[in-house]
C-alpha cells in the first residue's frame, strides 16, 4: 500500500540507457533523455503505486505535476482508509445495469418485483445509458432520464415508479460494487407530480352486485376479500387445510403469484385471523358446488386429454388444496381473473375504476364503522404492519362525520344541578 516511487515515472524515457542509445529532442546537452518503446504514444507520466488490494495501479497524465498531485493525493486516502479503486466502475453502465438484473433474480422471491424491474430496465433504463460509464453517472444523468421519459408521454405515475427503479440499480452500484458516484447523484430530482389513487368506496349493495355478476366459480374470491380482508394473492393462494370452519377463522401463510408459492407481502401479512360465519358458509358453499376441482369438459374433451397424456403432451393438474382454481383446476392467475372482475364490474354498474384490492377497504371500513373493534383490533384484523396504514389509507375518506352526534361538550358545560356543590374552576 505503498508507492513505487515518490516521483512520477516517464513513460516516454529509458532510466537505464543502454550503450549506444541516440538521445532524442526532449532533453538536453546537461541532461539527455533516450526515448523508450513508448516514446510520444499516449501520456508521458505515471503514477505508480500499490493500492490496498495488492494490485499495481499504473494511472497516467499528461504534466508532471498531475502525476505528482495524485500520487500524493492516493497516499494521503490511503493513510486515511478513504482510498477508493479508481478502476471501479470504468465499465459501461449497461453492464452494470444487466449485472444487478441477475442479481436480483437469485435474491427475490417475489417474482411480480423482478418482471417490473426488468420491464423498467430493459424499455427505458439501457436505451437512455447508451455508452455511458458507470463511475460517469451524475445527478445531471438523473434529471435527463426522467426528461426522457416525461418525453415519451409517459403518465407521472408511472415514471415514478421508473425512476424508483433506477434509483434501486444505483444505490446497489454505490452498495454492492463499491463504485466511487457522487451522493446527490439520486436526490433532490423533480418528478412530475402524480395523483394518488383514491380507493373506489364500495357498498354493500355494489358487493353483492358484484358478486351476482361474477362468474360462479370465482365469486368466493370477492366473499374472502370482502368479508375475509385477502388481497388478490392471498386469495388465490388460500387452501382448505388453512380454514379452521370449527373454530371460525384461517391461517393466512402465503399468496400466489403467476401460479406460483411466494411469501406474503409483509411479515404481518402472515397470521391466524378470525372469520365472520357469514364467509365461512360461503366458502362451505362453494366447496360443496365442487369449485375448487377442474369444470367438466365433454367425453370428447376428455378423450383428447387422454391422448395427449399417453403421449406427454398433457399432465392432470395436481390437487394443490386450493379453495379457488382456474376452470382447467390449475393455480388462478391474476390475468386470468383480470377479465373476469372487469366484466362482472360492468355488468354490475359500479365505477369502473373499482380494483379488486377495493375490497380489502371495504373489509378495513366495515370493521370500523361497525364499532365492535377497537382501533388496534381492526389493525391485527386487517394484517396492516403499520397503524397508520389502517385508518389513514383504508379505513375510508372520513365522510359522514356530519351524521354523528357529538354530545360531549354538552356534558362538560352544562350547567351543574341544583344542589350541587361542585365547582368548575
Amino acid at each position: 500500500m505503498t508507492a513505487e516511487s515518490d516521483e512520477p515515472f516517464d513513460r516516454w524515457h529509458k532510466k537505464y540507457p543502454k550503450d549506444g542509445d541516440a538521445p532524442c529532442k526532449c532533453g538536453s546537452r546537461a541532461r539527455p533523455l533516450y526515448p523508450s518503446a513508448d516514446h510520444g504514444r499516449g501520456r508521458r507520466w505515471q503514477a505508480r503505486y500499490t493500492g490496498p488490494d495488492g494490485k499495481p495501479k499504473r494511472p497516467t497524465f499528461t504534466h508532471w505535476d498531475e502525476a505528482r498531485d495524485h500520487l500524493a493525493e492516493v497516499l494521503t486516502d490511503m493513510r486515511r482508509g478513504t482510498w477508493q479503486d479508481p478502476e471501479l466502475g470504468k465499465g459501461l453502465a449497461v453492464d452494470y445495469a444487466r449485472e444487478w438484473l441477475e442479481w436480483i433474480r437469485k435474491r427475490r422471491d417475489n417474482q411480480n418485483t423482478v418482471e417490473t424491474y426488468a420491464s423498467h430496465t430493459k424499455a427505458h433504463i439501457l436505451p437512455f445509458l447508451g455508452t455511458r460509464r458507470g463511475r460517469e453517472l451524475r445527478r445531471a444523468d438523473s434529471n435527463a432520464f426522467v426528461d426522457s421519459l416525461i418525453a415519451k408521454g409517459l403518465s407521472a405515475g408511472y415514471v415514478g415508479q421508473v425512476f424508483k427503479t433506477w434509483r434501486i440499480w444505483v444505490n446497489w452500484m454505490i452498495d454492492e460494487k463499491g463504485i466511487p458516484l457522487p451522493a446527490n447523484v439520486v436526490k433532490r430530482v423533480e418528478l412530475p407530480k402524480a395523483a394518488k389513487r383514491r380507493a373506489v368506496e364500495l357498498t354493500k349493495a355494489e358487493v353483492e352486485r358484484i358478486v351476482e355478476c361474477m362468474e360462479p366459480r370465482f365469486r368466493v374470491l370477492v366473499w374472502m376479500a370482502a368479508c375475509g380482508g385477502l388481497r388478490e394473492g392471498e386469495a388465490f393462494g388460500m387452501v382448505r387445510d388453512r380454514v379452521d370452519f370449527l373454530r371460525r377463522r384461517w391461517h393466512v401463510a402465503e399468496q400466489r403469484q403467476r401460479g406460483k408459492a411466494v411469501r406474503t407481502k409483509t411479515e404481518a401479512s402472515q397470521a391466524w385471523v378470525s372469520l365472520d360465519q357469514y364467509l365461512i358458509e360461503r366458502i362451505a358453499e362453494h366447496l360443496a358446488a365442487g369449485y375448487d376441482k377442474p369444470a367438466p369438459v365433454k367425453k370428447a374433451s376428455e378423450t383428447r386429454r387422454r391422448r395427449r397424456q399417453v403421449l406427454g403432451q398433457w399432465s392432470p393438474p395436481a390437487d394443490e388444496g386450493l379453495i379457488v382454481t382456474s376452470p382447467t383446476g390449475r393455480p388462478l392467475t391474476r390475468s386470468t381473473f383480470l377479465d373476469y372482475w372487469a366484466k362482472a364490474v360492468e355488468e354490475a354498474g359500479v365505477d369502473p375504476r373499482a380494483h379488486f384490492h377495493d375490497l380489502k377497504h371495504f373489509y378495513t371500513r366495515t370493521l370500523v364503522t361497525s364499532g365492535d373493534h377497537d382501533p388496534k383490533e381492526v389493525q391485527r384484523l386487517s394484517r396492516h404492519a403499520r397503524f397508520d396504514e389502517t385508518w389513514d389509507t383504508y379505513a375510508g375518506s372520513g365522510a359522514g362525520a356530519e351524521t354523528v352526534d357529538v354530545t360531549a361538550f354538552s356534558a362538560v358545560f352544562a350547567p351543574a344541578n341544583e344542589g350541587d356543590d361542585a365547582v368548575v374552576r
